[in-house]
Order: C-alpha cells, then structure tokens, then sequence
C-alpha cells in the first residue's frame, strides 16, 4: 500500500514542480486561462517567489531538484526497488533533505516573502508525507 501512496504522492509533487520550473524558466505564463484557477499563480503571489533567492540552491531553480528527487523515487516505486538497502538509505536521505528544505522554505513564506503560496504549502507537507512513508516502511 505504502509504494503505491509514494508514487502517487510523487506524481503529484512532479506535476507541481513542473509547473514552477516552467514559470521559473517563463516558459509558461503563471496566470494561463488553460491553468485551473485554484493552481494559477498570481503575479503578486506564487509567481513572484520563483524569482527570489530562495527559490535556487547553488543556482538551480528548487523545482528541477524537486522533479528529479519524484523522477527518482517514482523510479524506485515501479522498479520495486525502494525499501532495498542501500537504495533505501538514499531514499531516505533525500527525502529528509526536501523536508528540512521545505521547513526553511515555509517559514521564508510565512515571515519573509509573506507569500500565502498554497502551491507550496501542498507541495512541502506531500514531501513530510512521502518521508513519513518512507520511514514506516523501513
């Protein structure tokens, strides 16, 4: 049951991140009619954050690292290969890096940027999920 919420919850996170590297890359415009109104991200609001100096680490935007980290472990779901050592270890390892990320990310929301980013919000509690998972199935 649990792989099977990871890959899921992993898909999810993908697709967001996928959306704020592409805004972050203006490859989409962040307000898009197409978009469904409760993901668009207003100028003044999520859009604008992809833009600050916490939206990179050494310059990569946060969300490519995000898409590869899901990339990753949707990898490890359906090669059946996740709670294996040593891969689980990595696993683990990355997924408690994308929490403690995602703990000073919130708090840059809530008391610096003061940027109500639901986006966001959703993305970093999937990640504690996805690492609560993790460790109950260790």
């Amino acid at each position: 049951m649990s792989p099977l919420v990871i890959l899921l919850l992993a898909a999810i996170s993908f697709l967001i991140a996928t959306y704020f590297t592409a805004v972050s890359y203006r490859w989409l415009d962040p307000e898009a009619s197409w978009i469904p109104s409760f993901c668009r991200m207003g100028e003044r609001t999520c859009a604008s954050i992809v833009y600050t100096p916490r939206a990179r680490v050494l310059g990569i935007p946060n969300s490519v690292l995000g898409q590869i980290f899901y990339l990753v472990l949707m990898a490890g779901v359906v090669g059946n290969f996740i709670f294996s050592s040593p891969f689980f270890y990595l696993y683990l390892a990355g997924s408690l890096l994308t929490v403690l990320l995602g703990v000073f990310l919130t708090y840059s929301l809530l008391f610096i940027t003061r940027v109500p980013c639901k986006l966001c919000f959703t993305s970093h509690a999937i990640n504690l999920v996805i690492f609560v998972l993790l460790l109950s199935g260790w």
